[in-house]
């Protein structure tokens, strides 16, 4: 079976170790490994006008504003985040609307930003996404996204075991499609693509493609030796940096 993304932070079972998880964990991979990266990719949101997709918390919309940036507007499905989002953004301009990254309705040239953090891995049309948000960029704005790296996505076979994981299994990783992963107390649903898959799909929506990166752990921000250790075995995250071209401004071949 399998809950949906949309869904799936709506179980309070699922919902309540999550918060815990983001409280209490020490070298939380969103913090040691995904956020220095997205910072890196995005760079200066000053005066941006930024979309936020499965938004959840909307912590970076409430840091986005402290760093100057125009208009805030985080989507998310589920009811406890957008709960969330819009405790996390009382005091600014920043607005929230609870509807699913596929249902939502894209205005055509609205934003200079549009980013996802690690929300992409549970929608199955990405490539459908990727022009929806082609349309609702202005001319040279940009799709910054982090999701799970395929290999983690390919096979769930090493997520049942006990305690920190110190093997993965890479399977069936060109069997692209759905997953179902049991994850913080819920079967949540999954959809695995290949590296290449994300590529062909950015550059089938006529984006320029900017950067590709991964998420390669830096010691410095970690505290513990152990789990630094264990984080530079497997990449977790896989991060795309894309920007849409202006109408007068061919993309080039690559």
């Amino acid at each position: 079976m399998g809950t949906l993304g949309s869904e799936f932070y709506d179980d309070e079972v699922v919902f309540t170790t999550y918060m815990a998880r983001r409280e209490k964990r020490a070298d939380s991979p969103n913090d040691v490994l995904e956020k220095p990266i997205l910072d890196e990719l995005i760079g200066d949101p000053t005066n941006l006008r930024i979309l936020d997709l499965g938004c959840g918390n909307a912590e970076f919309g409430q840091e986005a504003f402290q760093r100057g940036c125009r208009s805030y507007l985080g989507i998310d499905g589920s009811e406890n985040m957008i709960n969330l989002a819009q405790n996390m953004l009382h005091g600014t301009s920043g607005k929230t609307e609870r509807a699913t990254i596929e249902e939502w309705e894209y205005p055509k040239s609205q934003f200079d930003l549009v980013i996802s953090r690690l929300a992409l891995h549970y929608i199955e049309p990405f490539e459908s996404i990727c022009t929806k948000v082609f349309r609702t960029l202005l001319d040279g704005g940009r799709f910054i996204f982090s999701v799970e790296h395929p290999v983690i996505t390919s096979s769930d076979q090493a997520w049942r075991t006990s305690g920190p994981r110190q093997h993965w299994i890479v399977d069936d990783y060109f069997e692209t499609g759905r997953r179902v992963t049991n994850w913080m107390g819920g079967d949540v649903i999954k959809y695995h693509r290949t590296v290449e898959d994300y590529f062909s799909a950015l550059r089938r929506a006529k984006f320029v493609i900017d950067d590709v990166r991964e998420s390669r752990p830096r010691r410095n921000l970690f505290g513990d030796e152990e789990t630094y250790k264990r984080r530079k075995r497997i990449p977790l995250l896989l991060f795309f940096s894309a920007h849409r071209p202006s109408a007068t401004t061919q993309a080039p071949v690559m």
